[in-house]
């Protein structure tokens, strides 16, 4: 069956300059989708490490793949039997920099997702199926050692095999890369750079990239590799009372080489090259802080059939200490 869908993507977002870090560093996107999600771990950094102390968060992601893909246009959705992937992101993590070198994060995400596709009893059928999850655990290690703003950091780790990838109907009608969980242990290694623009300490730049390698699989599917970049600018001067406002504006890409094995698509409907532009603003009310933003694909590349979303929303919650 023809059937793919497109990955997910996005991450949070910290105080002031901080914006820019969580997203390497922050395994945000724990889930094990094959639908790109590392994309929402790339961005603004809601957990960004300014010192020693710790951090508790939630994100919010959200996703609705509605309209078929191909190539770099847009397609007819007769040509592919999956219709729509409507998913909700939940994570709830934990970041600690023991002093201004080292430091570790964990991400527990419970995701639900809404599937509707061609099969049932008939293979023909209209089928609507929801369910819930926990996601794919992330376990992380920071270091940002190499200046004394930590101004620069790598994050090192691995995505565990937690969530659920053997969720399905009657029919079958659920395929490996639309579960919640992939069924592998894969590496994750980042990193990131920020930067105050020439003589405006007011504007900061930043960069980070991040990578996903599946290294141990299970039930001949091997999700594709994914490496995903993000590269903006925010502005650290506006305060109302108490509160301190930063606007950020940034470009995301994502690069996700096609699913392998016995049990990928066949024919080959999977992989992608993505650019988004993400606007976003974030609240600063320490020790609390809120993040959000919209991600607007402006470039898309799909291999074969693969609904896609138009947009995708991330929003965050932290409290530091």
């Amino acid at each position: 069956m023809n059937k793919r869908k497109m990955r997910f993507v996005a991450k949070r977002f910290p105080p002031g300059l901080g914006l820019l870090l969580a997203v390497v560093l922050a395994p945000r996107v724990v889930w094990a989708c094959a639908c790109g999600c590392g994309v929402f771990d790339v961005g603004t950094g809601l957990e960004l490490p300014q010192g020693q102390g710790g951090m508790v968060f939630v994100d919010y992601d959200y996703q609705d793949q509605n309209h078929n893909w191909s190539g770099t246009s847009s397609a007819p959705n007769a040509n592919n039997t999956d219709k729509e992937i409507r998913t909700h992101f939940v994570t709830v993590g934990l970041q600690y920099m023991f002093d201004r070198s080292w430091g570790v994060q964990v991400e527990v995400p419970y995701d639900e997702r809404y599937f509707k596709t061609t099969g049932g009893a008939s293979g023909s059928d209209l089928v609507a199926l929801n369910w819930a999850a926990l996601g794919d655990i992330r376990v992380e290690g920071i270091y940002t050692g190499f200046s004394p703003d930590m101004s620069t950091g790598i994050n090192f780790g691995f995505k565990l095999p937690t969530g659920d990838y053997t969720h399905n109907d009657a029919f079958g009608d659920i395929d490996r890369d639309t579960e919640l969980g992939t069924g592998s242990t894969d590496i994750l290694l980042g990193g990131f750079h920020r930067g105050n623009l020439p003589g405006n300490n007011s504007f900061t730049w930043f960069a980070q990239a991040l990578l996903d390698l599946p290294v141990a699989t299970r039930n001949d599917y091997r999700p594709g590799l994914e490496v995903d970049a993000a590269a903006g600018i925010y502005y650290r001067g506006w305060f109302v009372h108490s509160v301190k406002i930063t606007p950020v504006a940034q470009i995301i890409g994502s690069e996700r080489t096609s699913d392998e094995g016995a049990n990928a698509s066949h024919p080959v409907a999977s992989g992608y090259q993505r650019i988004m532009l993400s606007p976003g603003i974030e609240f600063d009310m320490h020790p609390v802080s809120f993040y959000a933003d919209v991600e607007v694909p402006v470039f898309q590349d799909f291999r074969g059939n693969q609904v896609a979303a138009p947009w995708l929303v991330k929003a965050s919650v932290s409290y530091h200490f």
